[in-house]
């Protein structure tokens, strides 16, 4: 844009003065001011308009202050040789980690637990820019991503040690981790929203604790399975004695009831019934059968 305003005013001043210098190059002096005239007009033109990209927004600033309104995606009309800054509304992600690969935000987060122990934080942020806010963070804050390094590191870092501190380290580690972490997204969020940011999604992702503590606690873990197994076990063998007491008692009952309804006539019945069947063997030979209180043995002789 520049370059061609630049250029249609040398041939403009070219075709004025070119006469002056050089007779000859005065039948050119018309068909410089033509193409003078014409570069200008494209010139202006171009900086009359902008294109803005999807997924962000444009602001303008001529002779030192913001004009106008946000400028959104696609073709924009400006003023005139006004610059536009152009901010990212989309979905971006931070990542306070100690790891190499992910620690964009500068590191995990050293806090100090209620109980004065040391531990690290490894969380992750998606945030993007309020579109109807830019302008005022382009007042506030100045051109380009300077609100990341001025508000989006610092407020995450304060606010999750002020809130830390609330808890010890295993609550932090196990019992109110999602209590902690639902605290510190609320905190951030309120924050972040003041200054035009938006807080979509706050991620824990890991809190080391010191060696001690962590051993501590995989200890406590271990013993309270093991407590939950020999509970288990203990729950088993009392149902397996419960069984085998019913078991005990049900034949007993069944001895009790048969003891009871055996009489003298009954077992005399019985055995004729049992002598009855003998005879019909083909294999019978020789039977001594009790005849009861008083009576005699009966005798079956019999079989070939």
């Amino acid at each position: 844009m520049a370059s061609l305003i630049l250029l249609a005013v040398i041939l403009l001043v070219i075709s004025f003065t070119a006469g002056s210098f050089n007779p000859g190059m005065q039948r050119f002096a018309t068909l410089f001011r033509i193409g003078g005239i014409l570069l200008l007009l494209i010139g202006l033109s171009s900086a009359c308009f902008r294109v803005i990209q999807p997924g962000t927004v444009g602001v303008q600033v001529f002779l030192g202050k913001i004009q106008g309104s946000v400028l959104s995606e696609g073709l924009n009309f400006i003023i005139p040789f006004a610059t536009v800054d152009e901010y990212d509304v989309k979905t971006r992600k931070i990542t306070f980690s100690s790891t190499e690969e992910s620690g964009d935000g500068g590191g995990a987060i050293e806090v100090l637990s209620a109980d004065g122990l040391s531990v690290s934080i490894d969380m992750t942020l998606n945030y993007k820019l309020n579109p109807s806010e830019v302008m005022r963070v382009r007042k506030e804050l100045g051109p380009g991503n300077s609100y990341v390094d001025v508000i989006v590191v610092p407020t995450a870092r304060t606010r999750i040690r002020e809130n830390a501190a609330n808890y010890n380290a295993v609550e932090l580690y196990s019992a109110k981790r999602e209590e902690f972490q639902s605290k510190i997204y609320e905190t951030i969020r309120r924050d972040f929203e003041k200054r035009g940011i938006i807080l979509e999604e706050l991620l824990i992702r890991n809190i080391v604790l010191p060696a001690s503590v962590k051993a501590a606690i995989e200890a406590k873990i271990n013993a309270e399975q093991e407590a939950q197994k020999m509970q288990f076990v203990l729950q088993k063998e009392q149902q397996e004695a419960e069984r085998k007491r019913v078991e005990a008692q049900g034949i007993a009952d069944y001895q009790t009831i048969i003891s009871r309804s055996l009489t003298d006539k009954q077992l005399q019945y019985e055995s004729i019934k049992a002598m009855q069947e003998l005879v019909k063997s083909p294999n019978s030979k020789v039977i001594f059968m009790g005849g009861g209180k008083g009576a005699g043995a009966s005798v079956l002789i019999g079989g070939n």
